[in-house]
């Protein structure tokens, strides 16, 4: 989406539903081999230079627009959507036409020889089913070329197709951790009724030493993929040279997040937002995310658990009519209810009907992805996975007859319904899938 490149000057449509990958190299980064000898507050993954990822992101067709360094992420703006870097993990989000697998050796050479990080932990590939399949390049045309070109990288992989195939889809790639068992039963389909636990075994690092990794932070990532935008949303988002004479295109999408309410997702002051506006149409944005979450003991006199760190959301926006789209993303762990001690952090029900509040799809589906130690103590507490919520949520959020977004309260209610509900199970990873469209 990088002025640059002319992708959205061209007379041909620009494909934005995404290729999203994410490699783990470790558990946690507290796990990474440097990580008692940070410099400067930096390890692992981090410490690799922005000309080195600048080689990588050469083979995958994209370019870095701008960055901004969190206390444990580095948030990359690409010409076509997202790069965040942590010591132990590296998330590559690319739209349009880009080869976003072709860009996964480097990575791993990148890990091996920089960061002392040989062994990939877990990786997960994902998207949703392209608009214009046939425009895509390399391993990307198809799905099964896919599937196989990342099954001669990884001997424990496994692909699923997650709803209709002859409608709105969602496909993923994952693999186990190193030392998982092989052959065990495959994922279900089905509702979710018991816990797992997520115990990560040993590894090795460069040097031969074993380490025992420390049990990880719940793990949650929530998508919003929303397709044929209200007419009015993807107005929003062409911004011809003559309009903004004076701006910038990081001025001119900071203007239009603020009057889209794109700032006010989650507090401003726990937000570090950085967005560009695309010529003649396009944005994109990346923030990161100050986050604590106190839970309560289950103890009656213990004291409560609290959990913090810092979290991202991205959001990328393809306007043009005919094949509108818009996605959001965010790691950040969210209560499926309003809750006292949030500090502030919506709930996940109030982030959806923000986000979508925004956008007025006609059509959207959400995928939750979580780690099955999120799950544990919902099902114990209120007899019911995470995941389950998650889904209740959802229908609640997006059918209810009585909200508007706050900026449109006086245009008519958005009322969605739900076409699809599938639940999976992982072993140590629960996937909620749903679709909506807007109720005639």
């Amino acid at each position: 989406m990088e002025e640059a490149t002319d992708v959205f000057a061209s007379s041909a449509p620009f494909e934005g539903p995404e290729k999203l990958l994410e490699i783990w190299f470790a558990p946690s980064s507290a796990d990474v081999p440097d990580a008692s000898s940070a410099i400067t507050g930096k390890h692992g993954l981090r410490r690799v230079r922005r000309s080195v990822w600048e080689d990588m992101l050469a083979i995958v067709k994209c370019k870095i627009l701008s960055v901004v360094e969190g206390t444990e992420t580095d948030a990359y703006l690409l010409s076509e959507s997202s790069l965040f870097v942590s010591p132990h993990r590296l998330i590559l989000k690319t739209c349009g036409t880009t080869l976003n697998l072709l860009g996964l050796p480097r990575i791993l050479e990148i890990a091996r020889e920089q960061a002392s990080l040989p062994t990939v932990y877990r990786c997960f590939y994902s998207r949703k089913s392209f608009f214009f399949p046939e425009r895509q390049k390399g391993p990307h045309r198809e799905w099964k070329d896919e599937v196989e070109y990342l099954d001669k990288i990884f001997p424990n992989g496994a692909a699923y197709t997650v709803g209709k195939m002859n409608g709105d889809h969602w496909l993923l790639y994952i693999t186990n951790p190193p030392d998982h068992i092989l052959n065990t039963p495959p994922p279900v389909i089905r509702p979710l009724r018991r816990a797992h636990t997520n115990g990560a075994g040993n590894y090795g690092t460069i040097d031969g030493t074993i380490v025992t990794p420390k049990a990880p932070k719940p793990d949650s990532t929530i998508e919003i993929l929303m397709s044929r935008l209200s007419s009015q949303t993807g107005q929003a988002f062409y911004f011809p040279d003559e309009a903004h004479p004076d701006g910038t295109p990081f001025n001119t999408a900071h203007d239009v997040s603020v009057a889209l309410g794109i700032t006010e997702l989650f507090p401003p002051h726990l937000t570090t937002l950085d967005c560009y506006a695309f010529s003649p149409c396009g944005y994109s944005s990346n923030a990161l995310l100050k986050w604590s979450e106190a839970t309560p003991s289950c103890h009656p006199n213990g004291p409560d658990v609290i959990h913090e760190g810092e979290g991202y959301y991205t959001i990328h926006v393809t306007p043009e009519e005919g094949w509108s789209y818009a996605s959001f993303e965010c790691n950040v762990p969210l209560s499926p209810v309003p809750a006292p001690y949030a500090h502030d952090m919506p709930d996940l029900g109030t982030l959806v009907r923000r986000v979508v509040g925004i956008f007025r799809p006609a059509r959207l589906t959400l995928t939750l992805f979580v780690s099955s130690a999120g799950n544990n103590e919902a099902e114990e507490e209120v007899g019911e996975s995470a995941i389950e919520a998650a889904q209740r949520t959802f229908k609640t959020a997006l059918t209810s007859v009585s909200w508007t977004s706050p900026r449109e309260a006086n245009e008519r209610n958005v009322v969605y319904k739900r076409t699809d509900k599938i639940n999976y199970e992982f072993g140590d990873y629960d996937l909620a899938f749903a679709s909506f469209e807007l109720a005639s």
